[in-house]
């Protein structure tokens, strides 16, 4: 993984972080002067303080070396790759995560992929193998399964959700793979706290096209919503945003299908693909 803008989320790369900047600091050395010593440039090494980039083992071999720490960077780094999985998160959704699991309920629009919450196996692999190393989509896999438990837990949220007849279309992983993933619509929907609903294509322009969100209610505190394009997040808290995301979210559903007629949809693009 490169640098980038923002900072890692990661505990685990913040910590390393901080330990990198903390030693330098107490041995007195700059930047620059610890990055010449260890064979490094300054600014590689100013991503790392900066939680911009991930360490290799390597680096963190070579500064157990130099400071004399005892094994004190390879653990980090060991923690690092243990916990990597959360790394490629975008920023601000490990907290949306947190206040997921804690709604009371959900109104989320998608417009180019079935909602998350919403994938099977199949189409998640899919969606992951694309982008995620062979050895990290196993573990993203199996998280993206355990958020969609909430759906029948004891206080399980009630959820709406409504999608672009677009990303039903899309073949994702193969006409199987979508089949799949439509049956499986068909069934969460069966649900008596999910709701599903679909805008199809004949709906020419409408509110939702300008990209996908999720909304969260709770029972003793302010909605959030949760917006996400081209691999960046924006957890959203203030009120007049969250606002703007449910007046949208009103006005797409204008546009939408009733529940029972997204249904028939939904069992004719099964059909179409045998």
């Amino acid at each position: 993984m490169g640098s980038r803008r923002e900072a890692y989320e990661d505990p685990a790369i913040q910590t390393f972080a901080a330990e990198v900047t903390a030693w330098r600091s107490e041995a007195q050395l700059s930047k620059q002067d610890l990055a010449e010593k260890l064979g490094y440039t300054p600014q590689w090494l100013g991503q790392i303080e900066a939680g911009k980039n991930i360490p290799s083992e390597k680096f963190a071999q070579d500064l157990d070396t130099f400071f004399r720490t005892n094994g004190l960077f390879s653990r980090l780094w060991k923690r690092i790759i243990d916990t990597r999985h959360r790394t490629i998160r975008p920023p601000g959704f490990d907290q949306y995560l947190e206040m997921e699991a804690e709604a009371a309920t959900i109104r989320a629009f998608d417009v180019a992929m079935v909602n998350g919450l919403l994938q099977t196996e199949s189409y998640i692999r899919t969606v992951l193998g694309r982008n995620q190393r062979p050895d990290m989509v196993d573990q993203l896999v199996k998280d993206r399964l355990k958020r969609q438990e909430l759906f029948t837990a004891e206080d399980a949220p009630q959820a709406w959700f409504t999608i672009d007849e677009f990303a039903l279309r899309r073949v994702i992983g193969g006409p199987t793979v979508v089949r799949e993933q439509l049956q499986h619509l068909l069934s969460i929907s069966e649900l008596p706290n999910v709701w599903i609903d679909v805008v199809p294509q004949d709906a020419g322009y409408y509110p939702g096209l300008g990209g996908s969100f999720i909304m969260l209610s709770f029972a003793d505190s302010t909605d959030v919503a949760y917006i996400e394009a081209g691999g960046q997040g924006m957890l959203l808290q203030e009120k007049k945003s969250v606002a703007e995301c449910a007046v949208l979210y009103n006005l797409l559903r204008g546009d939408a299908l009733r529940i029972d007629e997204s249904r028939r949809l939904i069992e004719s693009l099964m059909e179409e693909l045998g």
